[in-house]
């Protein structure tokens, strides 16, 4: 269950921030401006709220610190704050937070706020907790390798299987994932997410006629329980098994792995 952490003296408004949190399905806890940096590096919340209006800091602050804290620097902030001024909202931007809320709010305010920054943001997890990723996805590059070698793919295979690996273990079915990733496009039909499916599956899966990644739900749709990873162009230092497995090839270079970073796969389906 996903750990939210709140430093507010309010209680009002901290009880509230439990409640509405608790019935979406959060664990929340409570914790003291001090004990903050010391409590989020043990606990690895998904999120902090922080309220901006502190008895020994201040809210802005407290986000400041958390930022320069190379093991919380990348987690999710939402800033509470009393007044509604433009100002307010456009310092607790620039100080850090991803978002911020003016008090008093609403239940369904504060729970699509929090799901909104989880959504665009990267979780931080316990390196002993990661797991070795099967696919790693270079968005920039369109570049996908699976279990350590690249794999071609076409523009809306990669598209398509890029969009389930971003929901993993979610289902989709067949029209949902023509809206989201055919889009406009002319001529397609549900059949057009099987076949493309069934190709995705012939370049990753161990065994296409016994799929462990790549899953079909029957009755439903489609999911992908394969674990993922990003990463970036640059491939000084970088630790997916792609970038690891081209530095191990003899006379591969950093260099070498970014050059090849850079061809584009076909873009035709």
């Amino acid at each position: 269950m996903d750990l939210v952490l709140v430093v507010d003296s309010d209680g009002g408004s901290r009880r509230s921030v439990q409640e509405c949190l608790a019935e979406a399905g959060y664990t929340v806890r409570v914790c003291s401006a001090p004990n903050l940096l010391t409590e989020a590096v043990e606990r690895r919340p998904c999120l902090i709220l922080i309220a901006a209006v502190l008895p020994d800091t201040s809210g802005l602050e407290l986000c400041r610190r958390v930022r320069l804290n190379p093991k919380l620097a990348k987690l999710p902030i939402i800033l509470l704050l009393v007044g509604a001024a433009e100002q307010d909202r456009v310092q607790a931007l620039e100080w850090g937070a991803d978002d911020c809320i003016t008090k008093p709010f609403s239940a369904q305010e504060l729970v699509a706020r929090v799901q909104a920054v989880l959504r665009r943001m990267t979780r931080p997890v316990p390196t002993s907790t990661i797991e070795p990723a099967d696919i790693v996805i270079d968005s920039s590059a369109m570049i996908l390798s699976v279990r350590g070698s690249e794999v071609p793919t076409t523009a809306l295979e990669f598209r398509l299987l890029e969009y389930l690996a971003r929901h993993r273990g979610r289902v989709f079915t067949r029209d949902v994932l023509l809206d989201e990733v055919w889009g406009d496009m002319r001529f397609v039909t549900p059949r057009s997410v099987d076949a493309c499916i069934r190709r995705i599956r012939d370049k990753i899966e161990p065994d296409r006629l016994k799929p462990t990644y790549l899953k079909t739900v029957r009755g439903v749709g489609y999911r992908l329980d394969a674990v993922t990873a990003w990463h970036s162009r640059s491939t000084d230092g970088c630790t997916c098994a792609a970038c690891v497995a081209a530095r191990k090839r003899p006379g591969t270079t950093a260099a070498g792995a970014s050059e090849r970073n850079k061809m584009l796969l076909p873009a035709v389906d």
